[in-house]
């Protein structure tokens, strides 16, 4: 097992993951690496959202890739073989080759977890370090204005972090006392409910996935593909759901190998996890270490 990984399983033991925030009560009772797509100058990274106050929307978004009820048709009966981080299909790393390492950073939104880490955002701006930031639906809607602000910006590339941040299972498992999805229809809700609003709000759809906690079964994640979005995991836990000290985090990040896919949170202020990054950073660059969005990577 490699050390990266051991990090991973050893912060997990603690609680890692859960740091996002919990569904609301109510609602639950129902080689060489590709630079960014568009140069991250200061010049051409110009963030300032549409007159109409949508980074931009599309008038007709395409059509979802299955409904609600295929999908329904198609796994009501299927009995998943895996629970956690590893389901077939899961984005762990960067594909073979790519030597970059992805920043991905959670905003999960509801209750205790709608901040905004401001500074994290400031530091990655500075240093034009580009990231994937996966955006729960609770989120979106606590924070209109600086959804606009970060989706009008190239730097980052935007994902889907779900509609209530649940952990994804078709049989209602629970990952850190978090109550996960009861069946396909609710896998569906829960990844096609913010792929929706984000189609909307991007004008196209966002290409990947992660469901609060970041667990899910091998059927759930079966569902993720049909629905069009590829399952991003994560090889580095960055900053154990917004847990870790700043020491803790600039450790962990800093020893990131190439290729690593590392997962920490935006919106936890009072976290430590914009110090660790601010010193992980500058560390890693300095080994010769680059960074990339996600869709920069996999193809």
């Amino acid at each position: 097992m490699g050390t990266s990984r051991r990090m991973v399983l050893a912060a997990l033991a603690g609680g890692a993951l859960a740091g996002c925030g919990t569904p609301d009560s109510a609602t639950r009772a129902t080689g060489t690496t590709r630079p960014p797509a568009t140069p991250a100058t200061p010049a051409a990274r110009t963030h300032e959202p549409p007159a109409s106050g949508s980074p931009g929307p599309s008038s007709s978004p395409p059509a979802p890739a299955v409904t609600r009820a295929e999908i329904i048709a198609g796994y009501a009966h299927a009995v998943p073989r895996t629970w956690g981080f590893d389901a077939p299909g899961v984005l762990h790393r960067l594909p073979d080759g790519n030597q970059g390492i992805a920043l991905t950073f959670d905003a999960c939104g509801g209750r205790g977890g709608s901040g905004y880490d401001r500074a994290l955002i400031g530091f990655l701006r500075k240093r034009e370090i580009p990231a994937t930031l996966f955006l729960n639906s609770r989120w979106i809607d606590a924070n209109p204005a600086v959804f606009r602000d970060l989706a009008g910006d190239p730097l980052f590339e935007i994902a889907n972090h779900g509609t209530r941040h649940l952990p994804l299972s078709v049989t209602g498992r629970s990952a850190y006392g978090i109550p996960g999805t009861r069946g396909a229809a609710e896998v569906y809700d829960e990844v096609a409910g913010n792929r929706a609003k984000l189609t909307r709000l991007l004008g196209a759809p966002p290409r990947f996935f992660r469901s609060g906690t970041a667990y899910c079964d091998d059927v759930a994640a079966r569902i993720v593909t049909a629905v069009g979005e590829r399952f991003a995991g994560f090889s580095v836990n960055g900053d154990a759901g917004a847990t870790f000290s700043p020491e803790q985090v600039r450790t962990t990040v800093g020893s990131a190998p190439a290729g690593s896919v590392v997962i920490c949170h935006m919106n936890h202020p009072e976290g430590g996890t914009a110090r660790g990054i601010t010193a992980a950073v500058p560390r890693l660059q300095a080994a010769g270490h680059t960074f990339v969005r996600l869709s920069d990577a996999v193809h």
